[in-house]
């Protein structure tokens, strides 16, 4: 049987994802260290609207309010026995909200980091890993989530201890990593070695797709799937960028990227190869309407050259993407860049 995110994948072409979550939590009143997945239970109403502001602003894929849902996380607040309680209720009332929505909509049940380093380098075996992965999928899938969704990743051990977690629990899944230091994770991996990395894992185990979230800027996350497509990869690839770059302002993080900036962005991650298009931090509802526009109303027939991508959305981080091909334009020419900050 299709799992409904490859056939809805499949009918449409392109999928539009959603955007931020903890953005859009603490604009609802969540404060600085608390545990969003706390929420699940305590605000349900909260993260019911949380993931309707995504659909109703047009988005074919939402993540649930997961991410940090493992027993290595939820312990700094005394939940680490509530892993599998927590991630299913994220999990059904994403149900609820994607079974009322008028259309097809898939609830991505979002895994994060540990937030641990794992072995030679650090003490997390993989064997516990892959257990901290499975308990979360687990309670995913209990839930009713459509696909896991594995999200903003540095290193290749703990991507193939997820990969092994997700298989236990039998749920299909994708897989990004934050490319966030100057082109690569933050462990060392570039765009090249992460397709290879997927590549080689067993089928059993392997995700339905891939690409890369978060990172510094829609500027970089856009060279990234670049540098995918460029390996030949015959899995989908997903683009998932922060609305600009973080600026702290009045006491608050703060992105910079207009709504026309992303509307942008998403017209240049699907003609660099991306096949699902999204946000990540600082992506408002307003931006994804913008962005679900752009993708319904505007094409472009070629990949963007690098030059274009720094007029349009403004400089790269670093001069080079990791790989040592591309020396990158660092000058930022965009008007539109310019007005938003």
């Amino acid at each position: 049987m299709t799992n409904p995110f490859l056939k809805l994948l499949g009918e449409k072409g392109t999928l539009l994802a959603d955007g931020a979550t903890g953005t859009n939590l603490f604009n609802m009143g969540l404060m600085s260290g608390d545990a969003p997945e706390l929420w699940n239970t305590d605000e349900p109403q909260k993260i019911k609207s949380l993931y309707k502001g995504a659909v109703d602003a047009g988005s074919d894929l939402f993540l649930t309010n997961s991410f940090g849902a493992n027993a290595s996380r939820l312990k700094l607040h005394g939940a680490e026995k509530r892993v599998h309680e927590l991630a299913r209720v994220s999990a059904e009332i994403g149900r609820e909200v994607a079974d009322t929505a008028g259309r097809d909509v898939i609830v991505a049940g979002s895994v994060g980091p540990t937030g641990e380093i794992m072995e030679p380098v650090g003490t997390l075996s993989h064997s516990l890993a892959v257990e901290i992965f499975h308990e979360a999928a687990d309670g995913l899938k209990a839930g009713g989530a459509d696909i896991g969704w594995l999200e903003t990743i540095s290193a290749p051990e703990e991507y193939r201890a997820a990969a092994e977690g997700f298989m236990l629990a039998g749920l299909t899944w994708a897989g990004t990593m934050s490319f966030d230091t100057a082109g690569r994770t933050m462990m060392g991996l570039t765009s090249a070695d992460m397709v290879k990395m997927v590549d080689d894992l067993d089928a059993a185990q392997a995700p339905v797709a891939f690409g890369a979230n978060c990172g510094t800027g829609a500027s970089d996350l856009l060279r990234t799937i670049l540098g995918f497509s460029a390996q030949g990869s015959e899995k989908p690839i997903i683009a998932k960028g922060n609305a600009g770059i973080p600026k702290y302002v009045d006491g608050h993080i703060h992105y910079d990227g207009t709504p026309e900036l992303m509307a942008d962005y998403a017209v240049m991650a699907r003609a660099c190869g991306a096949h699902i298009i999204g946000g990540c931090c600082g992506t408002m509802p307003e931006h994804l309407r913008h962005m679900r526009e752009a993708l319904d109303t505007r094409t472009m027939a070629h990949p963007p050259a690098l030059e274009e991508i720094v007029d349009r959305l403004g400089a790269f981080s670093s001069q080079h993407d990791g790989t040592g091909e591309n020396a990158t334009p660092a000058r930022r020419t965009s008007r539109r860049r310019r007005a938003a900050g």
